[in-house]
């Protein structure tokens, strides 16, 4: 299991706190802000991009983005694997699944998202690794629920994995578990816990 410190919103000083203790992957939601952290930090640090990516915006950190935990539709995904294709690189992904009973939310319906597989499609997008799944818990004090939408969103994973990524190592990566809920996401399996105000102290906006 692997943590992604969640930097958003965090000024450098705080993240270069955190660097020092050893921590090395950090989550940015805003594309310009990751950006900028990008050339002023050091350089052996892994950004992930945590939050909803537009499309117009997929150039600007497709040179330097380790992983983009949020891919919510098949549409995202072409666009990200022709701009790769246009810096001769492979860009890391994971395909967010829409598990919580929220509708703000984004991500495949578990419904489009064996769809968007079965069309096999996507194997011929060269520039993108589809590393595995992320998804997020309904906000709530229920942890029944939240338990149960984190077993949901493994056995997904389980599933796809069997039927279309059996023999891709690559695919090896469940992105589940913030600061409220990410002992239940390790307990279902997590691979990938976001975890931001318990590293840098909570936001008052």
């Amino acid at each position: 299991m692997q943590l992604v410190c969640v930097s958003k919103f965090n000024p450098n000083e705080a993240i270069l706190e955190a660097y020092e203790t050893g921590e090395r992957i950090f989550g940015e939601s805003k594309v310009q802000e990751l950006c900028t952290k990008y050339e002023m930090l050091p350089k052996d640090i892994s950004w992930h991009f945590i939050g909803h990516l537009q499309s117009n915006k997929i150039k600007y950190i497709v040179p330097f983005v380790q992983l983009i935990h949020g891919v919510d539709s098949y549409k995202l995904l072409t666009e990200i694997n022709k701009i790769a294709g246009k810096h001769e690189k492979r860009v890391n992904c994971l395909l967010q699944v829409h598990i919580a009973k929220e509708e703000t939310k984004y991500g495949f319906s578990p419904d489009e998202l064996f769809e968007t597989l079965n069309t096999k499609e996507w194997k011929h997008l060269n520039n993108i690794q589809i590393c595995g799944l992320m998804g997020m818990a309904t906000f709530t004090d229920n942890k029944v629920q939240i338990n149960s939408e984190f077993k949901y969103l493994k056995s997904l994973f389980d599933q796809i994995k069997n039927d279309f990524f059996v023999e891709d190592k690559s695919f090896c990566e469940l992105s589940m578990g913030m600061s409220d809920d990410y002992q239940i996401a390790i307990e279902q399996g997590s691979t990938l816990v976001r975890v931001g105000s318990l590293i840098f102290g909570a936001r008052n906006y």
